[in-house]
C-alpha cells in the first residue's frame, strides 16, 4: 500500500505534468447567505437602468429584441425609451420583426438614438416613414433563418440582447409561458430569441412574472443570462394573434384555402409521415383545416407541423393526426398553452427551424409549405415585403427559407386586392426566388411552375383547374387595366439579403 508521502509525491508529479499547482485546502469557512425561497437572492435581479449600465452598452453598439408578443409587445418601446433617457445615441436595433406597436421608434430615429435597423419585417406608421426616407442608413432585411445564421456566424453581432419572457427565475431561466397563478402574459415559443440569448455578449431578460428557482422547462437557460429585470408588463397575450395572423372568415380566403387543400391532397406528397407548415395570412393558415377530413378519411397522419403553430394544428395533434409540433412562434394563446403542457410540442430556435447553414434544420425535412404573397410575377418570384404602392408593409419571415427547402411550396394569393393586381410582370421587391416556388393558387385557377411538370400532371388528373401564370396576369389586367409606374426616388431605404448572405434586392424610397 502506498504511504501518504508516496501519494503526495505522485500528486506533485501529476501537477508538474499538467503544469498546474498542487491543491491546498486553505479555503475560509463557508459563509452561508440566508435563503429567500430562491426568489430574490440573486445578483442578477436589477433595475432596467442598472442592467443597461452593467451591460457595458455604449453608443454605436447593437441591441436586439424578439417579436413573439407581436402587437402586444411592450419591451422594445420600454427599453428604447430608457436608452434615450440615459442619453444613448447611434444604436443599431436588430429585432426579429417590427410592427405597428413600435411606432414610437420614429421619434427615436429622428433624435439619433436609433440610426440603423436590421429586421425581418416592418409594418405600420414606422414602415411608412422609413419607406419615405426617414433613416439615413437602409434597413437590412433578413429571413428568420438567415437572421439566426447571421447571429451564429457573427455577421450580425449583438452587444446586448433585451428579451421579454413570460416567466423567469432569479438566475435567468426564462420562457414564454408560466405555471404561476400570477402569470400576466404568455406568448408561447420564443424561438426567435434563442440565438440572441446564445450569442449576444450580454443578455437582459425582462419579465413580469419572477418565479422561484428553478424555472423548468425553460427556453433560455441561466448560463446565457446576465441580468433579470422585473417590470409591470412585457406584453399583452390577447394580441399575439392579431394583424397578419388571423383566423379568416373572408369567403375569398376560404375558397383559396380549399383550393390549396385540394392541391396538397392530390400533389403526391399527401401520405402518412408527411410534414407541413403554413405561413401567416388567412388563406394559408386556414388551409390546414381543410385537409383534416381527408386525413381522417384516408388514415393519413403527419409526422410534424412546423413554424408558427396555431390552435387548428394543436387540435389535429390532440386528435392524433399530427404526431409532433415544432414551434418557433406560437400564433395564438391555445398554441402557447399547449407548448407548456405537451411534451410532443417542441420549441425550436430560428437556427434549428430554418438556417440554410445548419444541416439539421427542420425546413430541410419539410414536405409541404403553404405561404401567402403580396405579389407573384410571371417567373413565380414572390414579394411579401413591399406593397404594390411601394410602401413596406410586411415581413420576410420564413418565406424564402421554407420555399427553398420544402418538397412542395404552395403560394396562395387572390388575383386582385381591391384595384391592385397580385399577379404581375415583375415583383416590386424580390423576396422568394421563383426557382423555389412550385404552385400558385388563385380564385381564377392554379398555376404550376414549369420546373414541376409532374405536379401539373397530378393536379390535372385530379380535375383541378390548371392555368398558365401569364393568363392570370392578363386576366387581372383585363379587369383593372395596367398599373402606373411607382414614383420611386433614388435613395435606398432597404436592403434584402438572400439566404446565402448575398444581397438579393434593394428597396428605394417612395416619393409623395
Amino acid at each position: 500500500m502506498n504511504t501518504i508521502n508516496d501519494r503526495k509525491a505522485l500528486i506533485r508529479q501529476a501537477a508538474e505534468m499538467m503544469h498546474k499547482p498542487v491543491y491546498e485546502d486553505n479555503q475560509p469557512s463557508k459563509n452561508v447567505a440566508p435563503r429567500t425561497n430562491g426568489l430574490t437572492n440573486s445578483h442578477k435581479v436589477v433595475s432596467l437602468e442598472e442592467a443597461i449600465r452593467r451591460s457595458g452598452l455604449r453608443n454605436g453598439m447593437t441591441i436586439s429584441f424578439h417579436h413573439h408578443f407581436r402587437a402586444g409587445d411592450k419591451v422594445v418601446n420600454m427599453v428604447v425609451d430608457k436608452l434615450a433617457e440615459m442619453g444613448f445615441k447611434d444604436l443599431h436595433l436588430a429585432a426579429s420583426s417590427l410592427i405597428d406597436v413600435h411606432e414610437p421608434l420614429i421619434e427615436h430615429i429622428r433624435n439619433g438614438v436609433i440610426t440603423r435597423i436590421s429586421t425581418s419585417g416592418l409594418r405600420g406608421k414606422l414602415a411608412q416613414e422609413i419607406s419615405h426616407g426617414l433613416m439615413k442608413e437602409p434597413v437590412v432585411f433578413r429571413s428568420h433563418g438567415s437572421r439566426g445564421s447571421a447571429i451564429a456566424s457573427g455577421e450580425l453581432h449583438i452587444d446586448v440582447a433585451f428579451l421579454g419572457a413570460s416567466s423567469c427565475d432569479p438566475m435567468g431561466n426564462a420562457c414564454g409561458y408560466s405555471r404561476s397563478p400570477n402569470a400576466k402574459s404568455i406568448c408561447g415559443s420564443i424561438g426567435y430569441a434563442l440565438p440572441d440569448a446564445q450569442y449576444a455578449d450580454k443578455v437582459v431578460i425582462l419579465t413580469d412574472d419572477l418565479v422561484p428557482y428553478p424555472n423548468r422547462p425553460s427556453g433560455i437557460v441561466e448560463m446565457d443570462v446576465d441580468y433579470v429585470v422585473v417590470v409591470d408588463s412585457v406584453g399583452d397575450s390577447s394580441k399575439i394573434s392579431s394583424g397578419a395572423i388571423r383566423d379568416t372568415k373572408n369567403p375569398r380566403d376560404i375558397l383559396l384555402a380549399q383550393q390549396a387543400a385540394k392541391v396538397i391532397i392530390n400533389s403526391g406528397y399527401f401520405k402518412s409521415g408527411f410534414s407541413i407548415q403554413t405561413g401567416s395570412g388567412g388563406a394559408s393558415l386556414a388551409a390546414v383545416k381543410y385537409i383534416r377530413q381527408s386525413m381522417i378519411d384516408q388514415d393519413v397522419k403527419a409526422s410534424f407541423a412546423l413554424g408558427g403553430i396555431t390552435a387548428h394544428m394543436v387540435k389535429m395533434h390532440q386528435e392524433g393526426l399530427i404526431e409532433r409540433l415544432m414551434d418557433v412562434q406560437s400564433f395564438d394563446k391555445v398554441a402557447a398553452e399547449s407548448l407548456m403542457s405537451d411534451r410532443m410540442h417542441k420549441e425550436v430556435s430560428s437556427i434549428e427551424y430554418a438556417s440554410a447553414q445548419e444541416p439539421g434544420s427542420a425546413t430541410h425535412f419539410l414536405d409541404i409549405v403553404i405561404l401567402s404573397a403580396l405579389e407573384v410575377d410571371v417567373n413565380f418570384n414572390v414579394n411579401v415585403l413591399v406593397g404594390s404602392d411601394g410602401i413596406i408593409r410586411g415581413a420576410i419571415g420564413g418565406h424564402p427559407d421554407t420555399a427553398a427547402d420544402s418538397a412542395l411550396s404552395i403560394i396562395v394569393c387572390p388575383l386582385l386586392r381591391g384595384r391592385i393586381p397580385c399577379i404581375v410582370e415583375e415583383v416590386t421587391t424580390l423576396i422568394t426566388p421563383g426557382s423555389t416556388v412550385d404552385v400558385v393558387v388563385t380564385e381564377y385557377g392554379i398555376a404550376v411552375n414549369p420546373r414541376r411538370p409532374e405536379i401539373a400532371e397530378r393536379l390535372k388528373g385530379a380535375g383541378l383547374h390548371i392555368v398558365d401564370i401569364h393568363s392570370l396576369k392578363e386576366r387581372g389586367e383585363q379587369i383593372i387595366g395596367h398599373a402606373s409606374p411607382l414614383p420611386f426616388g433614388d435613395k435606398v431605404v432597404g436592403i434584402v439579403m438572400n439566404r446565402d448572405g448575398s444581397v438579393m434586392d434593394v428597396i428605394k424610397n417612395i416619393e409623395g
